[in-house]
């Protein structure tokens, strides 16, 4: 910061200082300008005149009202115009007392508004100079008369601009603050998504292969001492789930590293072409399912690709979960029209009619958090779930998916 800048700040910082200098200077430019005659005895030449002590006086207490022109403007206003019509109708040789009123009729422009400063520029303007012409020593066609009239309305408008160039200056900045709280809640509203899909994802990796886990180490507890290499079977499988649980789970926090950390993860999210390796690990565990699909040739959007997979793979684990050791399931991917439609069926009646004794066999046991992921990624991509119990018995998850990814889904859409 150069000296200038921070002698700047330390005026500013002291709005009381800064008056008293500037009405000391303005008191230096008025006695200075009443020893000058611009009316010399060899016509229109420069001259050294006396001033009258009572325009010393006058000026003095002009001077004396701007050090409170901030605290009062009208106030110090009236004052000034108050000494500035005597000195006009008393001085002989006149004095610019009136430079006090310009001073503050500046100040007045630029702290009020336009139609303020319109009423009380005309009025300065007509008692200065129509008391200057009427009444004062001088014709009323002398050039001290109209430089009065001029510097006045060189006042106002110079605080009028002031005070507009102040308002430009303010709205631009409160239009900055705006904009930068926007891109503040736009950023706290995407971390917020971003940790309720990963919330999701992490749900759906940790349900499916912990269940897959529990329920081939339980084969391998039940089968240990009399079919051994079936209990070693099972820990293989126990084994590999571990293992994809944690590669899935890798690739998913892997998302929570700062864009510097190294060796960010690049493996593709799972998706439809991953459909079959995921029904054999179901069909490993001990889950009979069928697998219908009449979507060839469809290529569909990322986040549409990766919501069909983990529907599949959620529902798949609550039937595991919930429909008993002797469930069926069927699973169905077909596309019809703009959509695509995943439907996971089972025909088990539960084994303990549902996690929450209401009958839903498909229901998940934590909380409603597995059905609750698969509503919001199909929401968010513009899409319909149901699920519901089937006439007869079993479950039934039904999600309809559009094949293009339509625009995000925002709090002041409807629902």
């Amino acid at each position: 910061m150069s000296t200038l800048e921070r002698a700047r700040c330390r005026l500013t910082a002291h709005p009381l200082a800064l008056d008293a200098a500037l009405a000391g200077g303005v008191l230096v430019c008025m006695v200075a300008g009443s020893f000058v005659d611009p009316r010399g005895s060899d016509g229109v030449t420069w001259g050294v005149r006396t001033p009258d002590p009572l325009s010393l006086v006058l000026m003095v207490l002009g001077a004396l009202a701007l050090v409170f022109r901030r605290r009062d403007p009208r106030t110090v206003l009236a004052l000034t115009v108050t000494v500035s019509v005597v000195e006009c109708v008393t001085g002989d040789p006149r004095a610019p007392v009136a430079m006090s009123a310009v001073v503050a009729l500046y100040t007045v422009a630029s702290t009020t508004d336009r139609p303020t400063t319109w009423r009380l520029g005309l009025l300065t303007m007509t008692v200065l100079t129509g008391t200057a012409m009427l009444a004062g020593p001088l014709p009323w066609y002398a050039q001290e008369n109209v430089a009065i009239l001029a510097w006045t309305g060189i006042g106002a408008t110079a605080g009028d601009a002031v005070r507009s160039r102040r308002a430009v200056v303010q709205a631009i900045r409160e239009r900055a603050e705006r904009a930068e709280r926007t891109r503040e809640e736009e950023a706290r509203r995407r971390v917020a998504e971003e940790r309720l899909r990963i919330a999701r994802d992490l749900h759906d990796v940790v349900a499916h292969h912990i269940a897959l886990v529990n329920v081939q180490a339980g084969v391998a507890a039940h089968v240990m001492d009399k079919r051994p290499d079936q209990a070693k079977e099972a820990l293989a499988h126990v084994r590999e789930a571990g293992r994809s649980a944690l590669n899935e789970l890798r690739a998913t926090v892997g998302l929570l590293r700062q864009s510097g950390d190294p060796e960010a993860p690049t493996e593709p999210a799972p998706g439809l072409a991953q459909l079959d390796e995921l029904v054999d690990t179901f069909r490993s565990a001990g889950l009979s399912v069928e697998v219908a699909r009449a979507d060839q040739g469809t290529t569909l959007p990322a986040a549409v690709d990766l919501a069909a997979y983990r529907i599949v793979q959620e529902a798949l684990t609550n039937v595991r979960k919930h429909a008993g050791g002797t469930a069926k399931a069927e699973v169905s991917v077909v596309r019809v029209g703009p959509n695509i439609e995943v439907t996971v069926l089972d025909d088990g009646a539960g084994e303990d009619g549902g996690p929450d004794g209401d009958g839903d066999p498909g229901e998940p046991d934590d909380g409603g958090h597995g059905l609750l992921g698969m509503r919001e990624r199909v929401t968010a991509l513009r899409g319909t779930l149901t699920t519901g119990p089937r006439y007869g018995g079993g479950f039934r998850v039904h999600a309809i998916l559009p094949v293009k990814t339509p625009r995000p889904r925002t709090a002041e859409d409807p629902a």
